[in-house]
This record gives structure tokens, C-alpha cells and sequence, in this order.
């Protein structure tokens, strides 16, 4: 189910959250798994980039979402992935060798904590993805079947969000940079 949000209260939201002036003209959209479909949303986004696709997300599992991803690569689109490391090590549906093997820059990224004896590593748990530098994906959903189809989850789309679409890709590329 989706919802489209006033943009007078996403303008609040989003100003009050990161300090980040956006346009009034930003659109967003709200929606919930497993009703909603999510993924259909992202799909549709995908299938309409033209230059950029940036995608952070701890779970990559959708078939759907990565054969997507491939065919904006063969289209011409800049295709880039972050993943958690240890989940896409750990998990065989993972999809890190699978753009791999389709020549899509990935990276496997911990969390900014190290693994010491005593704890585990922290987790890169991030969930958005920015297209075209003005449309950005963002919530706690995992691009994953369980995502879609099972899980209580939420996906927010912000259309035309310019300088909002900046702050996620410079964080979209502290993770890139990030060492494993």
C-alpha cells in the first residue's frame, strides 16, 4: 500500500532530521510490506535511470531487484552495490558474487566498528539506494523476498530531492571507501 505524504510535512521531516534545505516541489511516497510490494516501486525507478544507480543495502537476496540492476548496467547506467560483508559472505542467496560475475562494482563493507575478541564487527546496516542523483530509497527495507513478501517492513521514495539525493550519495561513498 502506498501513500503519498504532503510535501510540506516531508520538507519538515526531512530539515528537522539532517539540516538539509530540499525543494518544495520533493515528493514522497510511503510504503509498507508486505502489502505494499515495495519492490515494484524500486523496479520501476531502476528501469527508468539513465545515468546513476547507487545501492547500499545490508541484505541483497531479490532476483527481481539484481537482474534489474544488471539490465540498467546494459543500458549504460553507472551501476555501483554495498552490501554487509559478513551477511553476503555468510548467505548463499547473497547477491555480491552474482554482480561480481556481471562485471557490477560491489564492495563488502563492515560497520565502523572493529571485530575484536570480544565482539563482533558492527553491522553496515544501511537500506537506500540514490538514482540519478535526485531520487533516493531509504527505510528498513532490505532488498530481499522476505522483505517483500513476508516481512513487516517500510520504504520511503523521495522524488526530486536534489539536495537530500547529495547527502545520500556522499554517504553512499564513505561506505564505497570504506576499507573491508
Amino acid at each position: 500500500m502506498t501513500r503519498n505524504l504532503s510535501a510540506a510535512a516531508g520538507l519538515i521531516l526531512v530539515t528537522s532530521l539532517t539540516g538539509t534545505r530540499v525543494d518544495a516541489d520533493m515528493v514522497v511516497q510511503a510504503c509498507f510490506s508486505p502489502q505494499g510490494k515495495c519492490s515494484a516501486h524500486i523496479l520501476r525507478e531502476i528501469e527508468l535511470a539513465k545515468k546513476e544507480l547507487l545501492v547500499a543495502v545490508y541484505a541483497f537476496t531479490s532476483d527481481d531487484l539484481s537482474n534489474a540492476l544488471v539490465q540498467a548496467k546494459k543500458r549504460g547506467v553507472a551501476v555501483q552495490v554495498v552490501v554487509d560483508r559478513e551477511f553476503d559472505l555468510a548467505n548463499q542467496n547473497s547477491k555480491g558474487k552474482f554482480f561480481e560475475a556481471q562485471k557490477i562494482p560491489v564492495r563488502r563493507v563492515s560497520g565502523t566498528k572493529p571485530k575484536t575478541p570480544e565482539k563482533d564487527a558492527g553491522l553496515m546496516h544501511q537500506k537506500f539506494a540514490v538514482i540519478d542523483s535526485r531520487i533516493i530509497f531509504t527505510g528498513s527495507y532490505n532488498w530481499t523476498y522476505s522483505a517483500d513478501s513476508l516481512n513487516d517492513e517500510n520504504l520511503l521514495l523521495f522524488r526530486d530531492a536534489g539536495p537530500l539525493a547529495e547527502e545520500y550519495r556522499k554517504a553512499f561513498f564513505n561506505l564505497w571507501d570504506r576499507k573491508p
